[in-house]
């Protein structure tokens, strides 16, 4: 059995889709923008900021399932410029210092809204 979940916390999906669903104890959340959730803009333009902001929304959503990002399994970014690599480590790294889930980077030509970052999460959500 499929539940959804939506977080008061997170930015409104951008279009017909839930924030995530729980399907045997694994969380899929949906790939996460930085969108400040108050305002439904972009937190800036810089690529660093930006990734902060989705991991932010993306932890909102983790939590409202009752997990924290400790239970991420895997994680997909996708950036539209592969010379940011280096600062959306960086950021992830502050976040994912002990804990390493898997991942994947891949640079796309262009994300929804004109993003420069957007990430998906995959969580274990057993406990």
């Amino acid at each position: 059995m499929m539940k959804i979940i939506n977080s008061e916390r997170a930015p409104k999906a951008v279009g017909p889709y839930s924030h995530a669903t729980i399907i045997n104890n694994t969380l899929y959340v949906s790939g996460q923008l930085p969108l400040v959730p108050e305002t439904m803009q972009f937190i800036s333009e810089d690529v660093a900021e930006q990734t902060k902001q989705s991991i932010e929304n993306a932890k909102a959503i983790i939590e409202e399932a009752g997990a924290t990002l400790n239970d991420v399994a895997r994680v997909g970014i996708f950036i539209t410029n592969m010379g940011d690599f280096a600062k959306v480590n960086e950021v992830y790294a502050s976040y994912f210092s002990e804990h390493k889930p898997a991942r994947v980077c891949v640079e796309v030509s262009k994300l929804p809204l004109d993003a420069q970052v957007e990430m998906e999460f995959t969580v274990d959500v057993s406990q």
